[in-house]
């Protein structure tokens, strides 16, 4: 079935705990300590760690108190995001002298597709490896790479050999490395669709391939049908050179829980300033706004709504949030608060792009070189 396909040579590139080493590489000093960059001993989220902080089971997205509960000797730096958007453009200025289509996921990943590329090397994973080492030369770092046959197989081949690796699944191989691979390991399956998953008797690829696409779509939906193609090797979607966002945000974790709306509407009005400064940035307004609300037992609680108009200013988005966040009594203190814009006006720009969209798809026959 494979070969019937349009194949590309997709390359994922995913930098090594990119904010922790960034820092590393700024104040050396650091290497060899468990650090995390976010938050701090008594407060906040951890937005990254190091190799060495997660031996101690320290994760992103973790509260910093369990974090240094788990790792007491660990290291909190405070994030410097404009020192890694600079690093971020520096490892795409390489991607380019490659190829034209790089999608970046984030400033610590992209996809590439070098099908044809502009180095004229018809094996994508020389051109990997070529890559992170002139990204480990030229800026300092180390990278992970994937490279494969689609998007969906190239990134889950780009955590199998982290860090400082990279895995090719050659066309032959994509069967056998799907039905293998634990069904964690699936872009897409998160720890909750992981559990539902469990409860069905799939835990790895050869189990999810053996559910016929109704008993999928009847469970998971619309994902139902996803999982049903990529376990067999077949995702279409193309490297997107220029990535639409679907919605621009901002948000303020703070350091002492605010139990006054008064002391939150203050808040908010910085966030909807630095909210309207990147909507401006880029040129981008929206309709439906979404207040965040994280309490201090971490619970989170959402409010959202559509205006019949698009904003950006930042004083309709504060009008906007104070009625969302008077819509309901608060349930305890807050720790962060945070404003979002989505239904953005590039959303039918997107759409007429997309439909003159020509993919260029090189037709290949059994043998593909990688």
């Amino acid at each position: 079935m494979l070969h019937e396909l349009p194949l590309r040579k997709i390359i994922h590139v995913d930098m090594d705990a990119f904010y922790a080493s960034v820092e590393e590489l700024d104040n050396p000093n650091l290497r060899g300590k468990a650090i995390a960059v976010g938050g701090s001993e008594l407060r906040g989220v951890v937005a990254a760690a190091n190799y060495e902080a997660r031996k101690f089971g320290v994760r992103s997205a973790m509260s910093s108190v369990i974090a240094k509960r788990n790792c007491p000797h660990i290291i909190f730096v405070k994030p410097r995001f404009e020192r890694y958007k600079e690093i971020s453009q520096k490892i795409r200025k390489i991607f380019y002298d490659y190829t034209d289509l790089v999608e970046p996921l984030s400033l610590d990943e992209a996809y590439l597709d070098v099908t044809v590329n502009k180095k004229g090397n018809p094996s994508a994973t020389l051109i990997a490896k070529e890559i992170r080492q002139r990204i480990f030369d030229e800026v300092g770092l180390a990278a992970s790479a994937g490279i494969s046959i689609n998007k969906f197989i190239a990134k889950v081949a780009s955590d199998i050999n982290k860090p400082n690796g990279q895995k090719t699944v050659n066309p032959e191989e994509v069967i056998g490395f799907l039905e293998q691979l634990d069904i964690r390991k699936f872009y897409g399956v998160g720890k909750v669709t992981a559990e539902k998953m469990y409860t069905l008797g799939i835990f790895t690829g050869l189990d999810l391939k053996q559910k016929s696409e109704a008993f999928l779509s009847a469970n998971f939906g619309k994902s139902g049908t996803y999982y049903y193609h990529v376990v067999r090797g077949v995702h279409t979607s193309p490297v997107k050179p220029h990535r639409t966002p679907k919605s621009v945000g901002a948000e303020r974790t703070f350091n002492e829980n605010l139990s006054s709306e008064i002391f939150m509407l203050e808040r908010l009005a910085h966030i909807a300033k630095e909210l309207e400064s990147r909507l401006l940035k880029n040129k981008i307004s929206g309709k439906t706004i979404t207040l965040k609300i994280k309490y201090s037992d971490f619970t989170l609680n959402t409010r959202s709504k559509t205006l019949a108009y698009y904003i950006s200013d930042q004083h309709l988005i504060l009008e906007a949030a104070k009625e969302l966040l008077y819509q309901e009594k608060m349930e305890n203190s807050v720790r962060l608060l945070g404003i979002s814009l989505a239904n953005l006006n590039t959303a039918k720009k997107s759409k007429k792009e997309g439909s003159k969209e020509d993919e260029k798809i090189v037709s290949v026959q059994l043998k593909f070189e990688f």
